[in-house]
């Protein structure tokens, strides 16, 4: 039988082992993997030529965390360290003898039928339909039908994937994702290619997926607006280092163009352009000075 080479990428990516037999539970919400807690203790690795140096942190389950940085700061090294489609290096170089990434306090060697990646490219099969494309993996439709109620994509379910627009079809790719109920979703960069304001409709979309299913999530971005708007906690990352590690105190939804989620969003970008962090009297970061030239008042 053949299989085309991009339909098998996407079912190995796609389905797990154990995946079919969580999917036929009962009980939706016992169904549902609990989000992730995420542990590194010295992870590093390379992929590419990105590099990541030993790196320590915590990720709570159920936080939102935001990766900035450059092209080649080691992010995306990161998520596919953390996906398992990479592997890790030992502080000296070859392979660790320890795990250095833990799921819930368990080792990960491999890639987890819990951990779900968004791309850039939304990777939708053009011979099938869109409903066709979310139940890939699936053993039945009806999770496929609700993640395209959840982003308002439910009209769509019989189209092309080419007659949506390129956000349409990152949402589909998001409802895909939802469809397998992650516990660690990872986004690496996925609004990258869409218009400033189709891009900052889509972050409200992965905010609103985010509190409703409740899962761990990781994105990986260059754009510092973003990262302060969606993100409990923003790290920055420059030549596989972590520069920054600063949570977002903001409420939600977060107010674009504030004078804190301003002054937030400028440190974040100066960190990720390796300028000097200035703080104020009190030791927090001084918001933006604004210039203004050739003002008369009229007394």
């Amino acid at each position: 039988m053949f299989i085309h080479p991009n339909e098998f990428e996407l079912f190995q990516h796609l389905q797990a082992p154990g995946g079919a037999e969580r999917d036929n539970a009962p009980d939706e919400d016992a169904a549902r993997p609990a989000p992730l807690r995420v542990t590194l203790r010295k992870l590093a690795g390379r992929d590419g030529g990105e590099v990541l140096h030993p790196l320590d942190l915590d990720i709570a389950a159920g936080e939102f965390v935001a990766v900035v940085g450059r092209a080649d700061s080691g992010k995306r090294a990161l998520l596919r360290l953390l996906a398992g489609e990479a592997s890790p290096t030992g502080e000296h170089g070859g392979a660790p003898q320890r795990s250095p990434v833990l799921f819930d306090n368990f080792p990960l060697w491999g890639p987890d039928h819990r951990v779900r990646m968004l791309l850039a490219d939304a990777r939708l099969l053009p011979w099938k339909r869109v409903l066709d494309n979310v139940a890939l993996g699936l053993p039945e439709r009806d999770r496929a039908h609700a993640a395209l109620r959840q982003v308002d994509l439910a009209r769509h379910a019989n189209d092309w994937p080419a007659s949506l627009t390129e956000a349409q079809r990152q949402r589909v790719a998001l409802a895909r994702a939802l469809a397998h109920r992650p516990g660690l979703l990872l986004l690496d960069d996925p609004l990258a290619r869409l218009d400033a304001l189709a891009r900052i409709s889509m972050q409200g979309e992965l905010e609103a997926a985010w509190r409703r299913e409740g899962f761990t999530a990781v994105l990986a971005t260059h754009d510092a607006a973003e990262a302060v708007a969606v993100a409990d906690r923003v790290l920055v990352l420059g030549a596989g280092r972590v520069t920054l590690d600063v949570r977002v105190d903001l409420p939600r939804p977060r107010v674009r163009g504030s004078a804190a989620f301003t002054a937030l969003e400028s440190r974040v970008l100066r960190a990720a352009l390796g300028q000097p962090d200035t703080p104020g009297p009190d030791g927090r970061p001084l918001a933006p000075v604004i210039q203004i030239r050739h003002l008369r008042l009229a007394v």
